[in-house]
């Protein structure tokens, strides 16, 4: 009972973002602002044209669209609030709306690691298997793929927020973050949190390690199959039709082992540096990766510039 009371005794939480570094906030705001309309403007013409352009109907540019979409979401649901902690002395956010962002946040990263599995497997089946490609990825086999992708980000995030929700904090409601992130919640829980601890240990085993593994084991294959390809050029089109989701893993991927596999420094000076940099690194994840997929998907792919320019002629002959 006095756990409870404890819990509900906190009505929301203070986010430190920047505050220690108020010559930076300005100047990242306007560049966290640019890059979310470039991430809003980028992602939402590739779902437009995956839409629109019937050359574009196939399991992959699915996928695509499925992965521009999330990527708005995800953006969606941090960067109003970190621009608004920019411009906010005081920036603080209610316990139930930290909550809900937590969660929104949480289920669109784990749905983007099972959702680059799946267009992982797909490029497989299309290097390693062409002729037999339109038999397996058909209809009602790529959309409950991307279903499934969702539906498992969604409850893992459920059950992650939940555990952490239901703690007990105790008077420090600072959160030195951006956002809701649930590892800065958690270091403010008064109470024993091996239990979320645990969870979060299953959850990045099964979101993360298997996914990697699934993919690394799925180009290895790819690799082998391309360089089986007697021709020059039969190589350099077969190793284009993955080149871009190879990139988009890298660059996801490579983020978050930085983030998290990097030793922390014992020096207070070094600590303060570091978790600037950390809060940084952060942003990056967050913002810059959804704004690099649609251009990677661009530049790389002849298909979607195609596309992009037919959007664009049509839009010029209706005016």
């Amino acid at each position: 009972m006095e756990s409870a009371n404890e819990t509900a005794s906190v009505t929301e939480f203070i986010l430190l973002g920047l505050s220690a570094h108020p010559k930076l906030e300005k100047t990242f705001f306007v560049l966290i602002l640019l890059t979310y309309l470039v991430i809003l403007l980028g992602n939402g013409v590739l779902i437009l044209v995956t839409i629109l352009d019937a050359r574009l109907h196939t399991p992959m540019y699915f996928f695509l669209g499925n992965l521009s979409f999330l990527d708005i979401c995800y953006t969606t649901s941090s960067v109003p609030l970190i621009l608004d902690s920019f411009l906010t002395p005081r920036k603080t956010i209610p316990f139930s709306a930290c909550a809900v962002q937590m969660f929104l946040s949480f289920a669109m990263g784990a749905t983007e690691c099972v959702l680059l599995g799946m267009m992982a497997f797909d490029r497989y089946v299309a290097i390693c298997n062409p002729l037999r490609y339109s038999v397996i990825m058909r209809k009602a086999t790529y959309v409950p793929m991307a279903s499934t992708s969702w539906a498992a980000g969604s409850a893992a995030s459920m059950v992650q927020t939940s555990l952490a929700m239901r703690l007990p904090f105790c008077g420090d409601n600072v959160i030195n973050h951006f956002t809701c992130e649930i590892l800065a919640v958690l270091k403010l829980a008064c109470a024993d949190i091996s239990i979320n601890v645990i969870s979060m240990g299953v959850t990045n085993v099964l979101f993360l390690g298997i996914p990697v593994l699934f993919i690394s084991v799925s180009y290895v294959f790819i690799i082998a199959t391309i360089l089986r390809i007697p021709s020059a050029e039969g190589r350099k089109k077969a190793f284009s039709t993955c080149s871009a989701h190879l990139t988009v893993v890298l660059v996801f991927y490579g983020t978050i082992l930085f983030m998290y596999g990097k030793p922390k420094s014992k020096d207070p000076l070094g600590a303060d540096r570091q978790d600037l940099a950390d809060k940084l690194t952060s942003l990056f994840y967050g913002v810059v990766t959804p704004m690099l997929n649609p251009i990677i998907y661009s530049l790389r792919n002849k298909d979607v510039k195609a596309a992009v320019r037919n959007l664009v002629s049509q839009k010029h002959f209706t005016q």
